[in-house]
């Protein structure tokens, strides 16, 4: 994966015009935004960073910033400010924020950051969807199998199933095998490795 694509929401188009001759020109794939909403309604998860402006008309950078951390895109953000404050800048980086740069700034200062934030975002974005892939299996059980796989990862034996579930342990074994096979896991402790990071997007309590 080639991550180089930077995104730019800034409703300067001045700004916005100099920041693209500026990274297109240190090689960067540059897609630029007039608007926050602009960008939720075209962005498709696509791996890159995001070089944001915190006072904006219509939604603010801090609000989108909060709104990507709500559907939890990993796309790292960089905030942009010609009036940023301290509170600002700790909202901002609570809200995971890898940095908060203030205009004016030097053309190598924000470079140097974006370079930095770009060599960690392939891993970001391949975690990412490794999780997307183990979601999709994890949706394609069957709802009996999905029974059985909340009861395997969380540790019950064939018979604690067969008895928590109202059917014979032969029946479990059969549903067990399907959801190993379905889960693309050859063994108990891959299966819960692969579920661990989805926990919060599947109902292991069901």
């Amino acid at each position: 994966m080639n991550v180089n694509s930077v995104f730019v929401v800034d409703d300067d188009q001045d700004f916005r015009e100099s920041l693209q001759w500026l990274l297109e020109g240190a090689g960067y794939d540059v897609i630029i935004y007039e608007s926050a909403e602009a960008f939720l309604e075209h962005y498709q998860q696509q791996p890159g960073c995001l070089l944001l402006d915190v006072r904006m008309s219509g939604m603010s950078g801090l609000a989108l910033q909060q709104e990507l951390k709500r559907r939890e895109y990993v796309l790292p953000v960089i905030m942009i400010t010609g009036h940023g404050d301290v509170p600002m800048a700790v909202q901002a980086m609570k809200n995971d924020a890898v940095d908060f740069i203030e205009k004016p700034f030097e053309d190598t200062q924000l470079l140097e950051v974006i370079d930095k934030t770009l060599a960690g975002t392939q891993q970001r974005f391949a975690e990412q969807n490794q999780q997307q892939e183990v979601l999709a299996r994890w949706n394609s059980l069957s709802r009996r199998e999905t029974d059985v796989a909340r009861l395997v990862v969380s540790g019950s034996a064939n018979r604690e199933i067969a008895d928590t579930l109202g059917i014979s342990i032969k029946t479990v074994e059969i549903h067990r095998s399907r959801v190993m096979t379905k889960m693309e896991a050859r063994r108990l402790a891959e299966l819960v490795d692969q579920v661990a990071p989805i926990k919060h997007l599947i109902d292991l309590d069901q």
